[in-house]
């Protein structure tokens, strides 16, 4: 899986958590993994969710915008959670054939 990717599904991932704005999505997915996304990083695949339908925007008095996973979003989440719970699986038992 591709960087962009694995951004892509760090932050739906953030987001099915609730509506953040772009340093609380840092901050989760830090905490989460250890993986600190850069904002260039954070932001092109925010505009590319945002583009797939995946996540929205939400209005605020902020200048930070927050966002929201999208039904949309929270589908393409669960089947790629699906597909990677697969592939564990499928590693856990060969390595235990090892």
């Amino acid at each position: 899986m591709a960087l962009r990717d694995d951004a892509k599904l760090l932050i739906l991932t953030s987001l099915a958590g609730g509506a953040k704005h772009g340093y609380a999505m840092i901050e989760d997915i830090a905490s989460i993994t250890g993986v600190r996304l850069g904002p260039g990083t954070l932001y092109g695949a925010i505009s590319r969710l945002e583009a797939d339908g995946m996540i929205e925007a939400l209005e605020s008095d902020d200048r930070r915008r927050p966002y929201q996973i999208t039904a949309r979003g929270r589908r393409h989440l669960e089947t790629e959670i699906g597909g990677m719970r697969g592939l564990v699986a499928t590693g856990l038992r060969r390595l235990k054939r090892t």
